[in-house]
């Protein structure tokens, strides 16, 4: 997933501005069973449900990559992110109501996001597709291309949601989409990859809808090697130069600005449990929310006015199941407003590492934010309205 730690909106920006962070350390006593593994993320993939019937208004268009793609990591890394533009010919304004991303090589496949690109950014993109051999270009993080708009995503779990059909992000007439893959390549150490062609399936709809936007909510990771493990990755300077190596500079500067934005620059506090807590700019309404961590992840919530009377959770996953992220819709829309503050929380266990074999065989290491499959995430997804 993106690693920015803003909100993807330029609307919404200045939610991170003035963060405060909370860590703390958590025994937790007897660590729970490891989630079932197999393949290469080490859990099982399962196939998306049929299509809902379309509502009024609305039409199915599927898009496939035009050709298949065999993903290449970097050296020394095991994971690559790949952008490539696809087209869905747009000669009116539509609004994206849902979609569902359909995976074609599952065993590699980790995530993807879908970038709204602009008209005005379109020849950008097509000048970085060209700048590199192959279809697409290397992109972690983000689309590479200006500040995009993130208007849909999958992980294992995410099938379609479908909001009130009142609601839909804007796709303007010669907009295009940037789908980004996140292929993650621990089981190809021994063996071949693959190629992969995955393709989307949208719903449009030419009506006249109220705008969605998506916020992401980011915490630090901050998470010490398991008792009894060690090894040079076991330093922390160490673990973020690794990061820094694997996925560039902004990598690394992304470790400390969470830290910064969170932590107030002050050293890093280790622990299990990570939080971030960021105020309110502007009304808007929450209609759905999702959380995305990692192998490692155990738990993960996002709470509106976190220690206040006025508390409430959006989101409360005490048993993260990697295979589970889909979108959750809320019962009714929360209303924010400024004032208001909204807190994501995540807990990781280290120890989720010996029992896991897509990460048995990788030396341990203090893990910190970072795009690949055995780094780690605190992030929080909402759809909102009114921004």
């Amino acid at each position: 997933m993106r690693h920015h730690s803003k909100l993807i909106s330029t609307a919404l920006a200045a939610l991170l501005l003035t963060a405060a962070c909370a860590t703390a350390n958590d025994d937790g006593g007897e660590p729970a069973a490891a989630p079932a593994a197999s393949g290469g993320h080490g859990h099982e993939y399962q196939a998306p449900p049929p299509a809902a019937p379309l509502r009024d208004g609305e039409r199915f268009q599927e898009l496939t990559m035009a050709r298949p793609y065999t993903p290449q990591a970097p050296d020394g890394a095991t994971d690559e992110y790949r952008c490539f533009m696809i087209d869905p010919g747009l000669t009116e304004a539509a609004f994206l109501t849902g979609s569902q991303f359909l995976p074609q090589n599952h065993e590699i496949v980790h995530h993807a996001i879908f970038f709204r690109m602009e008209p005005g950014q379109v020849a950008a993109a097509e000048k970085l597709d060209a700048s590199e051999d192959g279809d697409g270009w290397r992109c972690f993080g983000n689309a590479g291309v200006g500040d995009a708009a993130w208007v849909a995503h999958w992980a294992p779990g995410a099938d379609e949601v479908l909001l009130d059909d009142t609601l839909g992000y804007p796709m303007p007439p010669g907009s295009r989409l940037v789908m980004q893959v996140h292929y993650n390549l621990l089981a190809a150490r021994t063996a071949a990859s693959g190629t992969d062609q995955s393709s989307i399936r949208l719903r449009l709809s030419g009506a006249d809808l109220t705008p969605l936007d998506t916020a992401l909510l980011t915490a630090p990771i901050e998470l010490p090697c398991a008792p009894g493990e060690s090894g040079p990755l076991c330093d922390r300077a160490a673990a973020v130069a690794d990061v820094t190596k694997r996925f560039g500079a902004e990598a690394g500067q992304t470790v400390e600005r969470l830290n910064a934005g969170c932590n107030g620059g002050q050293a890093p506090r280790q622990g299990t449990s990570q939080s971030c807590t960021v105020p309110v700019p502007r009304p808007m309404t929450v209609h759905a929310v999702a959380g995305h961590m990692h192998l490692l992840g155990r738990a993960i919530s996002v709470e509106l006015n976190a220690g206040t009377p006025q508390a409430k959770k959006l989101l409360d996953i005490p048993a993260y199941d990697f295979d589970d992220q889909a979108i959750r819709p809320l019962d009714a829309p929360v209303q924010l407003k400024p004032g208001d503050s909204l807190t994501v929380s995540c807990t990781h266990d280290a120890g989720l590492r010996r029992q896991l074999p897509a990460l048995q065989d990788l030396p341990p290491r203090y893990v910190v934010w970072g795009e690949g499959t055995s780094d780690e995430m605190c992030l929080g997804i909402l759809v909102v309205s009114g921004s």
